[in-house]
């Protein structure tokens, strides 16, 4: 599907009808990664509408000639939302740099969303202030991977994740490689060395998020790291945090059953926080 913002052509996909939730992928890859860890929590859940798009330059979605910070990018998923959406309500979930961006969403219009996720989310955009854990690796499996070709797909693989393994490479081929295959090279790394910050503090709320949130972390997640995310506790007043170990920036993979079990349980908050102010109302 198409959605046209001035000049911008976002290229989206929906499943399901009911209560809106925007998914938002991470830097350099598309919608793959959120379709791939956040479909199975729906196979047996009704009343939810997921909305799946390419962010400008990235996926199938081309970037426009003037869009060179993060800025207008935000200015362009607002747009995009207010299109698809009209005034409806929804919720926000974010993956890694997404999760930067979702938290520019709840700082925006916190009186639209029902809830937020964030999954290993980018807290400080400038990495030389992250804190980041020793690099660790807790399988490898040697045989299978000496019979991949090594390429930049590979070196990715071997770079972010804590398990790798046969079952998370092929779920890498599935979510994370064919949006490294199909960006915008050109405009990502002049956006990433010119525009990659906001120009102001997404974490600066006038008051906390009170709806249902989840916030997971990878406590040996080398890219964003899992300290930073602490700083947001006070943000989020309804928000469970999840640091979990052996995971790295793969987390919804590597620990792929605690991931969904504790995303089926925001779900359930977020159904159960409906209806009760539905029935204040």
């Amino acid at each position: 599907m198409k959605c046209e913002v001035g000049d911008l052509h976002f290229q989206y996909e929906t499943h399901g009808e009911g209560m809106p939730i925007l998914m938002i992928h991470g830097f350099g890859i598309d919608r793959h990664v959120m379709t791939g860890c956040m479909e199975p929590s729906f196979k047996t859940r009704s009343g939810w509408k997921r909305i799946y798009f390419d962010l400008p330059g990235m996926g199938r979605t081309p970037a426009p000639h003037w869009m060179s910070n993060a800025d207008q990018m935000l200015e362009a998923i607002l747009a995009f939302v207010n299109k698809v959406l009209e005034d409806d309500s929804f919720l926000v979930a974010g993956e890694s740099y997404g999760g930067y961006l979702a938290r520019a969403i709840v700082k925006s219009m916190p009186e639209r969303l029902k809830g937020a996720l964030l999954i290993c989310p980018v807290i400080l955009a400038d990495r030389k202030r992250r804190e980041l854990p020793i690099r660790q690796i807790f399988v490898r499996d040697e045989p299978f991977l000496a019979g991949i070709e090594q390429t930049e797909w590979k070196k990715m693989f071997e770079r972010v994740l804590v398990v790798q393994d046969q079952q998370r490479w092929n779920r890498f081929g599935q979510d994370i490689i064919p949006g490294m295959r199909t960006k915008d090279r050109a405009f990502l790394d002049q956006f990433q060395k010119y525009g990659y910050n906001l120009s102001f503090d997404v974490d600066q709320l006038e008051h906390p998020f009170d709806r249902p949130s989840l916030i997971f972390s990878g406590r040996q997640d080398t890219s964003v790291g899992y300290h930073d995310s602490l700083t947001l506790v006070e943000n989020f007043s309804r928000g469970t945090f999840a640091i979990l170990d052996r995971a790295g920036h793969g987390l919804e993979v590597e620990q792929e059953t605690v991931f969904n079990c504790l995303v089926d349980e925001w779900l359930n908050r977020v159904e159960e926080d409906d209806r009760r102010l539905s029935n204040s109302e």
